[in-house]
């Protein structure tokens, strides 16, 4: 079987599948310390014959295989887990399992890539906007990555006009996430997105910030699609607003496929980052 693991800041999911990617089996478990976390997951695992581990990591990671730090949890605020070497705890459990490891924004875009709803398209962008805001991104069908992963969640963006919240991202204040992400929603307006109304003002101007963001993105990695997916983007209001600011705010600068194809909604849901870790797996 194959084996996934798309470990978040709050939980880790875990899953087993057959060769035609079907769950057989899947489990969360809370992100608490290492040992106990993957503890869990070793329990989990360890009833099934597993071929390959694809793993999807919240970060800041070390993704780079040439690196001397390859597979660890860098400098993440869950300091239980600062500096940790995740993929070694991995393979020193499974000494003969292959695996696979990079971001859980980038597995989540390798889901949507192969099986979402970028498929048969070469350069992908996916945003994940929840807790905070990440993106992966597919390049001529591969995983970008550079010396590091990409941050773009912490782009800076221009304010919008009616926007006075000072910003919540603990390194940059008003950067994308700081504006944008779930925490900034909850603290500008008291309440948590899902409970935000539809037609409020709050979507107006959280569709303002992500439409920069896909601005950013077109103008520097020029994607055939932009794929939004994490907790905020299930608010189906967004995507009309977002559309709409972006082509305002691009101007007709550089031509793009259709809009309403090009900025979308994910396809896989919350199976995104666990279908991809899967698909990493059996890449191995």
């Amino acid at each position: 079987m194959y084996a996934a693991i798309e470990a978040g800041g709050t939980k880790f999911v875990c899953a087993v599948s057959d060769h035609d990617f079907t769950i057989k089996d899947r489990k969360h478990i809370p992100t608490t310390t290492p040992q106990e976390t993957l503890g869990a997951v070793f329990t989990f695992f360890d009833q099934y014959d597993i071929e390959a581990i694809g793993i999807g990591s919240f970060g800041p990671i070390d993704a780079n295989p040439e690196s001397a730090h390859y597979g660890y949890i860098t400098t993440t605020p869950k300091l239980a887990w600062t500096n940790f070497d995740f993929l070694g705890a991995i393979r020193a459990h499974y000494p003969n399992t292959k695996t696979a490891f990079t971001t859980d924004v980038n597995v989540a875009a390798f889901g949507e890539f192969k099986l979402g709803a970028a498929q048969g398209k070469k350069n992908v962008a996916y945003y994940t906007v929840g807790t905070g805001i990440g993106m992966g991104y597919i390049h001529n069908g591969q995983i970008y990555m550079g010396r590091e992963n990409p941050e773009a969640g912490h782009f800076l963006v221009r304010r919008h006009p009616d926007d006075h919240f000072v910003g919540a991202c603990p390194y940059h204040q008003d950067c994308l996430e700081g504006m944008a992400a779930g925490p900034a929603l909850e603290q500008r307006w008291g309440k948590k997105g899902k409970d935000i109304d539809p037609n409020s003002q709050a979507w107006e101007i959280e569709a303002y910030y992500l439409a920069q963001a896909c601005m950013n993105t077109t103008l520097y990695l020029s994607p055939d699609i932009i794929v939004f997916g994490g907790g905020v983007s299930k608010q189906a209001q967004l995507f009309p607003l977002i559309r709409s600011q972006f082509a305002k705010i691009l101007g007709d600068y550089v031509d793009v496929p259709p809009i309403s194809d090009y900025i979308v909604p994910v396809g896989l849901g919350d199976d995104a980052g666990i279908t991809g870790a899967l698909l990493l797996a059996a890449e191995q």
